[in-house]
């Protein structure tokens, strides 16, 4: 086996017991990458050099017999989204093509404390803005598992990037399942963490009030070891907070047996494929299985979550992206002489057509006339969301549902049905809203061996419940050691 197939844990230990050096798992990697990148264009920079620099650092450390982190050497692909001190962190979008942050940002920190070494910026919609990794500058990104299918988005560069060996382990960004939702087309497992779980200082904002950083990997154990690495309050982010504790071994030696599970049955309303709708019933059934017990639900308000999310997370943008502007830094259009060209000519060029959409939709939402009639009712309707899942867990330990309604498109339906791209958040839209914990994982193919993804919704900062019953339905089935045919 090469060291970019294996989990992060299994590089991380083979390099705790001098088998492989750190230096080895990044030229390994940057292998794979030099070899896949041109098919799946997951990377959207990538520095070999500071990665090589920083394994020699890291090797030094534990050839001295220092005391290193469980995942010290791993190598880390991260979103285009996430600042790095000096590195391009572009947001996969032309207003930033030459952007280089003069700061890290706090989950950059906590890795390079844990000894983990960060290899390059993962392509991802632009501004995070999609769901299927094709607004990005860099053009799109194409799922390992067929390369004439999307990998979903906006996350979709982290996901492709370990499901073709391209990343050990990645971190992603969810505003309304851009974690999850690659992992389920991609076939890899993935999660969004509580809102405040993890630091969003030097994170580039999409919607500040749902945005959260999260970890992909190929298993739970991945996941959960670098959520441990990354969670935790931050005095540079105000809505931080300190999460839950809990060890590997915990999650291991936990069991299932006695947890009630609701599954909201408007989840599989109409839209639904079939083949997503009968593997999760089936992933149900398994965790029955296991000693848990499962139940169905209503939650009627599953039908306003997509407006909701929309109207929020557009007004949101509309304000965060007003800062690029073609003044302090970024893309500056030519043949501007006064200030309002330069802002016009910049914004016109510098951003693609997705986030022009999203920022007139923020700004009209917002606008006199219409604030009260679209932006406050859906404040409103957040609230009732949040009361719903409240009300939900007062019954059950977590809930399970399908990640998305079908499986990876084909490249380009999408962007020619924006509504119907929209309509495809409607599972986990409301997981941002509501604040919760997710975890995505894959529990089987349809009839065109496309992989499904289930995700397990959890209590605020209750991440090890639902990382528990991940493990041990990884742990009864082998849909997470499934591999594309890579080309």
């Amino acid at each position: 086996m090469e060291i970019y197939e294996m989990t992060a844990l299994q590089v991380a230990e083979k390099i705790r017991n001098k088998e492989i050096t750190a230096v080895d798992a990044v030229e390994s990697v940057a292998k794979a990458v030099e070899e896949k990148d041109k098919t799946y264009n997951c990377y959207a920079s990538f520095d070999v050099d500071s990665a090589t620099q920083q394994a020699k650092r890291v090797q030094a450390k534990i050839d001295n017999g220092e005391s290193v982190s469980p995942l010290a050497g791993v190598p880390v692909g991260i979103k285009d989204n996430i600042c790095e001190k000096g590195k391009l962190t572009s947001c996969s979008s032309k207003i930033l093509y030459n952007f280089k942050p003069p700061y890290n940002a706090t989950v950059i920190n906590k890795l390079l404390a844990a000894d983990m070494i960060p290899l390059g910026k993962l392509n991802m919609d632009e501004f995070a803005m999609g769901s299927t990794t094709e607004t990005s500058y860099y053009g799109a990104t194409k799922n390992p598992w067929d390369i004439n299918r999307v990998p979903g988005g906006s996350s979709g560069g982290a996901a492709a990037s370990v499901a073709a060996d391209e990343s050990v382990v990645a971190l992603g960004s969810d505003t309304g399942g851009s974690i999850r939702q690659p992992c389920s087309f991609c076939g890899v497992t993935g999660l969004k963490p509580t809102y405040g779980a993890v630091s969003r200082y030097g994170l580039i904002a999409y919607a500040s009030s749902l945005d959260q950083i999260g970890p992909i990997g190929k298993d739970v154990l991945d996941v959960a070891a670098v959520f441990n690495v990354i969670k935790g309050r931050d005095e540079k982010d105000g809505t931080s907070m300190v999460s839950q504790e809990f060890s590997l071994d915990e999650i291991k030696a936990d069991n299932i047996k006695g947890m009630k599970i609701g599954i909201p049955v408007d989840f599989f309303g109409d839209g639904i494929n079939g083949d997503v709708a009968d593997r999760v019933k089936q992933a149900a059934q398994t965790l029955v299985s296991l000693g848990a017990t499962v139940e169905e639900f209503t939650m009627p308000i599953v039908k306003y979550a997509i407006p909701t999310y929309y109207i929020i997370a557009c007004a949101e943008a509309c304000s965060n992206l007003s800062r690029f502007d073609g003044i302090k830094y970024g893309y500056k259009a030519d043949g501007a002489f006064n200030l309002h060209d330069v802002y016009f000519k910049s914004r016109s060029e510098g951003f693609g057509m997705e986030v022009k959409k999203r920022i007139m939709l923020g700004n009209f939402v917002l606008s006199s006339g219409y604030f009260d009639a679209y932006y406050k009712k859906a404040l409103q309707a957040k609230g009732l969301i949040c009361k719903a899942f409240n009300e939900a867990f007062e019954k059950y330990d977590f809930l399970l549902g399908p990640v998305a309604p079908t499986t990876a498109l084909k490249i380009g339906e999408g962007l020619s049905d924006p509504l119907a791209m929209y309509l495809g958040d409607i599972y986990t839209v409301m997981i941002n809203i509501a604040g919760l914990p997710s975890l995505a994982l894959p529990c089987g193919f349809d009839s065109e061996n496309m992989p499904v993804g289930m995700q397990l919704i959890g209590k605020p900062f209750e991440e090890k419940t639902i990382l528990t019953a991940g493990f041990a339905f990884q742990n009864a089935t082998d849909y997470h050691t499934k591999k594309p045919n890579l080309v």
